[in-house]
């Protein structure tokens, strides 16, 4: 291998390790959504900071988070878990519900 390529293998290499601890230091929040209840009610989450909200469907239907406030949707399959990366949200609280199952709502707070 040429000088050029192990230089730029080993640019690669850092530059693929840096990302995947830059992922691993951010906050993960977990919700659990079971046909018609989402658990906690009330999220919490930090304001103005990258996290990721890891979603579980321990029911037996599938479930779909939503949010028109935040944008964001995910429909999951009975007992699949998934996530959604939130780059930053500013303090305040957004409603979050479930659009298979109008009853489950819950509040998704930024502090």
């Amino acid at each position: 291998m040429t000088a050029p390529r192990r230089l730029a293998l080993a640019a690669l290499l850092l530059l693929s390790t840096g990302a995947a601890a830059r992922a691993d230091d951010m906050p993960v929040i977990k919700v659990e959504m079971r046909d018609g209840v989402i658990l906690p009610a009330t999220i919490e989450v930090p304001a103005n900071t990258r996290f990721k909200l890891e979603i579980s469907n321990t029911g037996q239907s599938p479930v779909e988070f939503e949010s028109l406030e935040l944008k964001r949707e995910k429909a999951l399959a009975a007992g699949s878990t998934s996530a959604i990366v939130f780059r930053t949200l500013d303090a305040g609280s957004y409603d979050i519900f479930d659009d298979f199952h109008p009853e489950a709502k819950a509040k998704l707070v930024a502090k």
